[in-house]
């Protein structure tokens, strides 16, 4: 099997401390093991994207010496890959349509360990919209199966819970036409060939859900390895929600070896050229000595 691995920011907002991280070890894996590193841009969310951020995004990765396989791919053209997804699990009875408000429903919700569940109104067989509803634009919603779903994580170890109890039906097509994370990722993933995901540990949760999908669309599942999340001083994850900076250009060289230091990585020798320690970071490559909890990096 050829490795394939890939990066995959989202154009909300520029690259940080924490993508650079998760930039380095997605492509220092994919590298050690002679593989290829794709680029995937997850502009899904329009209202949420800045503007000129996809482009920058790709200057940046340029700038630190970055060479990705291939042609960078746009989730926002790849709409029926995702709507030929949902009419399969369509046939399969697998999904409903949903007419509640946000409000509506998490007024009902108990917490689960994603955010509020919902409480699956829509999918009873009793269940009948009523006129007003009908005249919405439904969301599309994944009856979540009851059953364990497992995978064994190369960073974290083995986790598992039970979408159903643990997640409750979770959306798929939102009811704006935008479409869920949960399924486009699955999606590409799997049309792109995908074999190694690495990425950040605030994604763990969502990895069940994701297999269970790869499940019921006949789809392989990756092999994962979930990093370790950088911190801010509060204990929070270094995001754009929590201002995380933008990175500079002109520190290159010196947070290059700040992410390759979080990751256990050797230091490496003088240089000014951005590509050289990429190269070093791909020759002394060890996933077993990256670190399974948070880094507080303040």
């Amino acid at each position: 099997m050829t490795y394939t691995g890939r990066f995959a920011p989202s154009p909300t907002g520029l690259l940080h401390i924490g993508s650079l991280l998760t930039a380095l070890a997605s492509y220092a894996d994919a590298k050690a093991h002679g593989g290829r590193w794709l680029v995937r841009m997850e502009d899904l969310d329009p209202p949420r994207e800045m503007a000129g951020a996809a482009d920058d995004i790709l200057r940046t990765l340029e700038a630190f010496g970055f060479q990705w396989d291939g042609e960078v791919v746009y989730q926002s053209r790849r709409h029926p890959l995702y709507q030929a997804a949902l009419g399969r699990l369509k046939k399969q009875g697998l999904i409903y349509p949903c007419y509640c408000s946000r409000k509506d429903w998490q007024a009902r919700a108990r917490i689960g360990i994603d955010g509020p569940i919902y409480d699956g109104q829509c999918g009873r067989p009793d269940y009948r919209p009523s006129e007003n509803d009908l005249h919405k634009t439904p969301a599309w919603r994944l009856r979540a199966q009851d059953e364990t779903i497992g995978f064994d994580d190369r960073i974290v170890g083995h986790y598992a819970h039970n979408p159903a109890r643990d997640i409750g039906d979770f959306v798929l097509l939102r009811a704006d036409g935008f479409w869920a994370y949960q399924l486009a990722v699955v999606a590409d993933d799997a049309d792109q060939g995908i074999t190694h995901i690495v990425r950040g540990q605030d994604l763990l949760v969502s990895t069940p859900r994701q297999i269970g999908l790869q499940r019921y669309l006949g789809m392989p599942t990756p092999h994962y390895a979930h990093l370790p999340l950088l911190l801010n001083k509060q204990h929070q994850k270094w995001s754009k929600q929590t201002l995380a900076p933008a990175l500079d250009l002109k520190q290159r060289e010196q947070l290059l070896r700040q992410v390759m230091a979080y990751l256990n990585l050797p230091p490496a020798p003088e240089t000014d050229r951005p590509s050289e320690l990429l190269d070093w970071a791909v020759q002394h490559w060890q996933i077993d000595n990256v670190p399974k909890t948070g880094i507080c990096t303040e």
